[in-house]
């Protein structure tokens, strides 16, 4: 069994004290592999030094988050990135998207930085990773545009409906599950089992989301265990099989050759 957490921040102050015995532990949970979206261009050193310290265990991604767009740094953090996209290999351009759970706010901004951003994965073939928090039209809307054969990636932490679950499917994005399917009362869990494995790669957004019944605690990749195992329950399929199906979503998604 192989399992790859394809969406932590292991570079956060929250995992400075014992990193390597979180790295340690998940590889005993046959997790084996670790993606690191970044969010803006102040956390790409970070991660650039966890990935050189565990080569082919972490891998780096780059992008900026919607929760970073403002007016005043905007076209600074995108130069920035884009000038990093070639200078070092990364496994995607991410954490991108649209933000509009405390506020709207930024709108106009946050759009044209998920368009050019996207229109960068597109030019260089790299998968995208997408944040939407309560902006899935906005989003939808964008990607639909942006629609062609290299748009592909995860959007994150999915937790829609089954209509927008099939409307991302449809444009060749995988749904990123983590913990929240094990919370009592997640509504997906009515209708994850309908969505084909073939569409899903796991994630735990650690620090962030933990799952039952680790709830209001630090997260960390360990716990995809749980979730896997609910995942299990939900298709009433074994964890091995669901491991291997997953594995080669990450595999063909994030690891392929590119053509």
């Amino acid at each position: 069994m192989k399992i790859t957490d394809t969406h932590t921040h292991l570079y956060m102050k929250e995992f400075r004290e014992d990193i390597d015995d979180v790295i340690k532990k998940a590889f005993n949970q046959k997790i084996n592999r670790f993606l690191l979206p970044s969010i803006d261009r102040s956390t790409i050193p970070s991660i650039l030094k966890l990935e050189k310290k565990y080569p082919n265990v972490c891998f780096s991604m780059i992008g900026l988050h919607p929760s970073r767009v403002f007016t005043d740094s905007l076209e600074k953090e995108l130069n920035y990135i884009e000038k990093w996209l070639y200078k070092h290999s990364f496994i995607s351009i991410g954490e991108i998207g649209m933000d509009f759970n405390l506020e709207k706010k930024f709108i106009s901004e946050q759009e044209y930085a998920f368009q050019t951003q996207i229109k960068w994965a597109k030019k260089i073939k790299l998968p995208i990773v997408i944040h939407c928090r309560k902006a899935f039209d906005q989003v939808y809307n964008i990607l639909l545009k942006e629609k062609n054969s290299y748009l592909k990636g995860v959007f994150h932490c999915f937790s829609g409906t089954l209509e927008q679950a099939k409307k991302i499917i449809d444009l060749g994005i995988k749904l990123g599950i983590g913990g929240m399917i094990t919370f009592k009362k997640n509504h997906m869990i009515e209708f994850l089992h309908k969505i084909n494995l073939n569409n899903i790669v796991l994630e735990t957004d650690s620090p962030f989301l933990s799952p039952h019944p680790f709830r209001g605690k630090r997260n960390d990749p360990t716990n995809l265990r749980i979730v896997l195992k609910r995942l299990s329950q939900i298709y009433s399929t074994s964890e091995e099989k669901i491991a291997d199906i997953i594995h080669m979503n990450v595999e063909n998604l994030f690891f392929s050759k590119k053509i």
